[in-house]
């Protein structure tokens, strides 16, 4: 994104430089504008979790099922492309790094409302549900993250069993 100019940008979607700051004030705003738009349109597409008081899951189908649905979400193709351009940014992007603290912030949120309505509804047992989904979160977002870098190197990999052994491992620590 830094070698990408507001000009360059205003001129690849047929408007003039001014116009483009009628809408954004900076490339940072543009750019995180376009992370929620495709967050948005991704999430349209993207398969709803069960409700956990009207299904008779368990933890492990729960969270098998989510992190299926988290994949599929964040490797639909814009969302992938644009990730794949954040992560080689983030380390010098102040706005890259604040777009994947926040997808990483909403993540960790998600799990955490995850694992309390597991824990309320008797699916999971645990003393520390902030601890334990912080961890899970973590550790899922660090596959994610790895599968992404292997898509991008060319690597062929089944990314799910692996997802999969841990989920299972981590579900079998909950009981």
């Amino acid at each position: 994104m830094k070698a990408v100019t507001l000009s360059q940008i205003a001129d690849r979607v047929g408007i003039k430089k001014p116009s483009l700051y009628n809408h954004f004030a900076s490339k940072d705003e543009l750019m995180n504008s376009m992370y929620h738009f495709i967050r948005e349109q991704a999430g349209r597409n993207a398969a709803p979790l069960p409700d956990i008081g009207k299904t008779d899951a368990d933890a492990e189908e729960i969270l098998l099922e989510s992190f299926r649905s988290y994949y599929a979400f964040v490797t639909q193709e814009d969302m992938l492309k644009f990730f794949r351009v954040l992560y080689s940014e983030r380390s010098t992007s102040a706005a890259a790094a604040r777009i994947m603290l926040e997808e990483s912030e909403r993540m960790i949120n998600s799990v955490k409302s995850l694992f309390y309505a597991l824990v309320v509804h008797g699916r999971m047992k645990n003393d520390d549900v902030d601890t334990a989904a912080l961890s899970y979160a973590m550790t899922i977002h660090a596959m994610t993250d790895r599968y992404i870098d292997m898509m991008t190197a060319g690597v062929d990999a089944d990314v799910l069993p692996e997802a999969e052994r841990y989920i299972r491992w981590f579900c079998a620590k909950m009981r």
